[in-house]
C-alpha cells in the first residue's frame, strides 16, 4: 500500500483533499477509537502552522507526502539527546576518586618527587586499547596528573584516566571531520585540550563537560600546536605550507605570522625566556637545509637565526631542557642533535644523544621534569634513555613490536613513563 500511495502521490496533494476522498486499505476493517489519546508535538519554529493537527496518526489512514516530510523534521528537531553518530562520547569518570590507593598516596602528597630519583621504570603497569591506528602523541594533563591524553590517526582522542579501577577510558573526541589527529596539548590551568590534525584545523576541547568549545580553521593541515608557556589565551599551530601562526583564544583570531616559504612545520618549542621559539620544517635540500631549524622573535614575527642545523636531516621533534639553556632536535639521521638556546644558537659539535633508530617516522624525545634524563621513542620497539648530562645511554626498554612513536615522563611520579606505538598501542610503566 506505502508502495502505491508513493508511486501516485504528489507534492501538491492537498491534506484536506486526501482525507476527504483516499480509502481505507482493503480487507481491513476501520479501527475503532473510542478513547484515542492525544499527544502535543514540540515546537518547531517561529512558523509552524497553527492547523497541523497534534493528534497521533490512525492507523490506515493514508500520510501524505507534505505531512510525512513535516512529521519527519519534527521528530528530527524535537530529539533533545546526541546523535547518532556523536563526536564527542563520555565513557567514564576523570575524577581521581577511584584510581589504585597507592598512586592516589603519590599524587596527593607527591611522595616520590623527582628531586630524589634514580630509578626509571621497570614493567608495564597498565595496557590503555582504543585506537585502530597509529597514535602520533600522547601527554599527561599538568593540573589533573591521573589523566593521559593520546591522539591518533582513527581522527580519535582519547581522554585515559589511567588507574581508574572501573573504567579507564574516560572520553573519546571524534571532532576533526573523520581525519587523523595530528598533535594534542594539555592547557597549563584547568581541563582544556588543544588539539590539531588533517582537517586543516585546530580545536580547543573542555575535557570536563566533553565539549568542544572553539575551532581556529586555517587553509593548510595543520601539524602542531603549542600553548604559550606564560599565557593559556595564547598558542602557535605550524602546518602544511610552512606557515605558523600565533592565536589569540579570546578573540578567537591569529595575532601573528611567521613564514619563510619552507616545507611544512614539523614542530614548534617555546624558548624558557618565552620570547623566542624554535621551529622545525620538513626541509633538507642541500642548499636550503640549514632552514630547517628556525629561531623566532614572537613578537617582531622575525627569524633570529636561520642558520643553525646544516645537515641535510629533516628534526621531527624539538625540546627545550626543563632548566639549563639549551634544546635538543630529534635527527632523522638517528640521533638526537644538542643546541645552545642563546645567540648565536649554536650546534654542539662534541655531544649528541645516539644509538636509537628514527627511520623516517615521527618519533618524539622528551625531558624528564628534573631534566637528568632524556626519553625517546625509536624505530625498533625500544624505549631508550639517557643521561642528559653525559649523553650516555642509561638503559633501553622493549615496549613494541612495531614502532615507538612518542613517550612521556609522568609529571609528579618520577618511576611512571607512559609510552604509545605506530600500531595503536599505549602502554604505561612504572
Amino acid at each position: 500500500m506505502d508502495l502505491l500511495c508513493n508511486a501516485y502521490s504528489t507534492t501538491s496533494d492537498e491534506d484536506e483533499e486526501i482525507e476527504k476522498h483516499a480509502l481505507p486499505p482493503l480487507k481491513r476493517a476501520k479501527p475503532e477509537f473510542p478513547n484515542t489519546s492525544k499527544r502535543t508535538l514540540p515546537i518547531i519554529g517561529p512558523n509552524r502552522p497553527k492547523s497541523m493537527s497534534t493528534e497521533a496518526p490512525i492507523a490506515g489512514r493514508y500520510i501524505s507526502k507534505r505531512e510525512r516530510a513535516l512529521m519527519s523534521s519534527t521528530s528530527q528537531t524535537s530529539d533533545v539527546g546526541p546523535p547518532t553518530e556523536a563526536p564527542i562520547a563520555v565513557q567514564g569518570s576523570i575524577s581521581d576518586s577511584y584510581i589504585r590507593k597507592d598512586i592516589l598516596l603519590s599524587l596527593r602528597n607527591q611522595t616520590n618527587d623527582y628531586s630524589s630519583s634514580v630509578h626509571t621504570s621497570e614493567r608495564i603497569s597498565t595496557t590503555l586499547i582504543g585506537h585502530k591506528k597509529a597514535v602520533n602523541a600522547i601527554q599527561w594533563s599538568k593540573t589533573h596528573s591521573h589523566l593521559l591524553a593520546s591522539a591518533g590517526m582513527d581522527s580519535s582522542i582519547y581522554i585515559w584516566n589511567v588507574w581508574n579501577m572501573e573504567q579507564k577510558k574516560s572520553r573519546v573526541f571524534n571532532i576533526h571531520s573523520s581525519a587523523a589527529v595530528k598533535d594534542i596539548q594539555w592547557s597549563n590551568q584547568g581541563l582544556s585540550l588543544l588539539s590539531c590534525g588533517y582537517d586543516c584545523s585546530s580545536r580547543l576541547i573542555d575535557v570536563e563537560k566533553g565539549l568542544e568549545t572553539q575551532v581556529f580553521k586555517e587553509d593548510q593541515v595543520v601539524g602542531v600546536v603549542k600553548f604559550h608557556p606564560n599565557n593559556n589565551n595564547l598558542f602557535l599551530s605550524g602546518g602544511s605550507k610552512g606557515l605558523i601562526r600565533l592565536w589569540d583564544i579570546r578573540t578567537g583570531t591569529e595575532v601573528n605570522q611567521y613564514f619563510r616559504g619552507l616545507g611544512p612545520i614539523l614542530d614548534l618549542e617555546f624558548m624558557n625566556n618565552t620570547q623566542e621559539f624554535v621551529s622545525s620544517s620538513d626541509e633538507s635540500r642541500s642548499n636550503i637545509s640549514e632552514n630547517s631549524i628556525i629561531v623566532w622573535d614572537v613578537s617582531r614575527q622575525v627569524p633570529l637565526s636561520n642558520q643553525i642545523y646544516v645537515e641535510a636531516y629533516t628534526c621531527p621533534c624539538i625540546r627545550h631542557h626543563p632548566n639549563d639553556p639549551y634544546f635538543v632536535a630529534q635527527s632523522n639521521g638517528n640521533y638526537i642533535a644538542i643546541f645552545s638556546s642563546k645567540p648565536p644558537f649554536r650546534l654542539d659539535k662534541y655531544k649528541r644523544y645516539e644509538s636509537h633508530g628514527v627511520s623516517g617516522f615521527p618519533i618524539r624525545c622528551n625531558f624528564s621534569p628534573d631534566g637528568k634524563r632524556l626519553a625517546t621513542g625509536s624505530s625498533d620497539g625500544f624505549i631508550y634513555f639517557y643521561d642528559t648530562k653525559t649523553c650516555h645511554l642509561i638503559k633501553k626498554m622493549k615496549a613494541f613490536e612495531q614502532t615507538c612513536i612518542d613517550v612521556a615522563f609522568h609529571p609528579i611520579i618520577s618511576n611512571i613513563i607512559a609510552s604509545c606505538s605506530w600500531n595503536g598501542e599505549i602502554l604505561v610503566f612504572e
